[in-house]
């Protein structure tokens, strides 16, 4: 059974500014869609795809502008995608940076898609589609994603590139004049979202290409549920500590539907849970500005007393020691 899809939150980072930009309430849609606002602060922790796609739509929903997505995606480019952007620049030519994109956005930057081209007719359709089952924010992402379509081909062409069309999946499309006036193109609805291209665009070659400055992090394996368990118990600790409940609803799934995955995986949820914690108390002592006393409560714990406890059992010393031999020998797991 496969697990999850997980997409980067830098993809997100444009919806605070546009929301706001409408006269909206930023609070209101991450409340809505069960994401901490301090999310934001953090643009490679993955998330699960599903709240990228109820995200998107509650910010449709809050600026009242259907066209939302469309003016995301123009207005921050192949900057928005992250390490994919970065991938598109250093390609050399068109043909590249498409192959680069289909290669990359799997580990890098979202699962359970696929961004690439496939052959039509004479020539091929530049297209992108989401492979999990999901069915809030469909068109809304779509739309958002035929912008950063649109952008990673304008990058070599030029700005003033049309396709004959572009095509956008969904049974109907609100306000279509003002997207298709903010895309520069003509849409059609179909089943799959894409652009066609000639095949000689693909030689077009990269105004401005420079080199790969840096790498992210790769995205956990597909298919594991366990990776996407500790990112949504890391995200509920910005507002608490999330009950295994709270956990199996956001993936889905029953209690016991949980419980039964993660034991096909070999763990449960107690110890990803610890194991998070443990990871978060380390951060938070290293970064040698806050208490212990405040770690303890950024943590869910009682009292300062019931998270050193568990932090010993952890590492066999407490925060205080831990803090001071941090510079110096590594501390081991007992």
């Amino acid at each position: 059974m496969g697990g999850p899809g997980l997409t980067r939150a830098c993809t997100m980072g444009p919806i605070v500014t546009a929301v706001e930009a409408a006269g909206g309430s930023v609070a209101r849609v991450f409340r809505r869609a069960e994401m901490p606002l301090a999310l934001m602060d953090e643009p490679d922790r993955f998330i699960l795809l599903s709240d990228q796609l109820r995200l998107v739509e509650g910010a449709v929903r809050e600026s009242g502008d259907p066209a939302l997505p469309a003016r995301l995606a123009m207005a921050t480019g192949i900057g928005g995608l992250g390490a994919i952007g970065r991938h598109v620049r250093a390609c050399a030519t068109l043909g590249e940076a498409l192959a680069r994109v289909e290669a990359v956005t799997r580990p890098l930057l979202q699962t359970a898609t696929w961004t690439g081209l496939r052959r039509e007719g004479t020539g091929f359709v530049y297209g992108y589609a989401v492979t999990e089952r999901v069915e809030v924010g469909r068109q809304a992402n779509a739309m958002l994603a035929l912008g950063y379509l649109l952008g990673t081909v304008r990058h070599f062409t030029g700005p003033h590139w049309r396709p004959e069309r572009a095509v956008l999946t969904g049974a109907s499309l609100p306000d279509r004049a003002e997207i298709e006036r903010i895309f520069g193109c003509e849409l059609s609805l179909g089943p799959r979202t894409g652009l066609p291209l000639d095949a000689a665009l693909l030689a077009a070659p990269n105004p401005a290409p420079g080199p790969l400055l840096e790498e992210a992090a790769p995205l956990p394996p597909e298919g594991g549920v366990v990776a996407c368990v500790a990112g949504l118990i890391e995200l509920a600790l910005c507002d608490g500590r999330p009950s295994i409940d709270w956990v199996a609803r956001r993936l889905g799934l029953s209690r016991r539907g949980l419980q039964r995955r993660l034991e096909a995986e070999g763990t449960g949820f107690a110890p990803i849970l610890q194991a998070v914690l443990r990871a978060r108390a380390e951060a938070l002592l290293a970064k040698d500005t806050l208490s212990i006393g405040q770690i303890a409560l950024d943590l869910g714990y009682a009292d300062p007393a019931h998270f050193t406890r568990a932090f010993v059992a952890w590492t066999g010393v407490g925060p205080r020691v831990w803090r001071r031999l941090r510079g110096g020998e590594e501390v081991q797991a007992r």
